[in-house]
């Protein structure tokens, strides 16, 4: 039976782009609502190292993008880079909305905001409202600048090397677009969120400082491990999505009549 191409890239770009997107909303309900320590020792040196929960998933999101980028081409990844941008739209609106309408939660008077409990906390939902609204807006602003950059690098070390060695573009795009992406997250989520644990009584930049280097580290060494999964995944799908190496899937070819075999 004569494979179908057609629904095979249609059903390929929908998984891509679906754990894309799911994997964003996860990581803005998840942002900054707790550092982990990951510091470490390394030949007798002390290695400070405090990473966001919400950046454990983040690598997936650049995967996917490299994955698009090189299966479907810069136009579609940005189309997907542009809808996570929406999403991110969408949850704020439901996290606003879900704290303006009436609830069950006692009221102060004096501020007509939820009444704090016993132990002076918000309720819950307006707690992790509070930390979702600073890490989305870190993230809106930081997310546009580093996908967008990721797409462009990815496409840039294609032409330079004309197709070849996936590993440059898949590593040099997403270094690049960390840098940018952890530096404005850790930024804005201080300047305009406060929510970094920070001590207030010691030097603050020394400590962002760590805090860009500890995310990066992470994302950098998460970046070099997914090589060998990026030239696993790409070597499998090229064949099973019909395209020839360093072809490429176009609008026309995706959405019009099936096709019946490799160009």
């Amino acid at each position: 039976m004569t494979p179908n191409y057609t629904q095979r890239r249609q059903r390929v770009f929908l998984i891509l782009s679906g754990v894309f997107l799911g994997t964003l909303s996860l990581l803005n309900i998840l942002g900054i609502s707790r550092f982990l320590d990951l510091s470490f020792s390394a030949f007798g040196l002390n290695i400070p190292m405090a990473v966001a929960v919400g950046v454990l998933p983040y690598p997936v999101t650049f995967i996917c993008t490299d994955l698009i980028s090189e299966l479907y081409g810069r136009k579609r990844a940005n189309e997907v880079v542009l809808m996570g941008l929406a999403l991110n739209a969408w949850i704020m609106f439901l996290l606003w909305i879900g704290g303006e309408l009436p609830g069950f939660e006692p009221i102060d008077p004096s501020t007509g905001s939820p009444a704090l409990d016993a132990a002076s906390r918000s309720p819950v939902f307006f707690e992790m409202r509070t930390l979702a609204f600073g890490a989305v807006t870190a993230s809106m602003f930081a997310y546009l600048a580093a996908q967008f950059c990721d797409v462009q690098m990815f496409h840039f070390w294609k032409r330079l090397t004309n197709g070849r060695h996936l590993w440059l573009r898949n590593n040099g795009s997403t270094l690049v677009s960390q840098i940018v992406d952890t530096t404005a997250v850790i930024l804005i989520t201080h300047f305009y969120a406060n929510a970094l644990p920070v001590a207030v009584n010691e030097p603050i930049w020394p400590q962002l400082m760590t805090f860009i280097a500890s995310g990066y580290i992470f994302k950098m060494l998460v970046a070099l491990i997914d090589t060998g999964p990026i030239y696993l995944l790409v070597g499998w799908l090229q064949p099973y999505l019909g395209l020839a190496s360093d072809e490429e899937v176009g609008d026309s070819d995706e959405y019009d009549a099936p096709r019946t075999g490799p160009d």
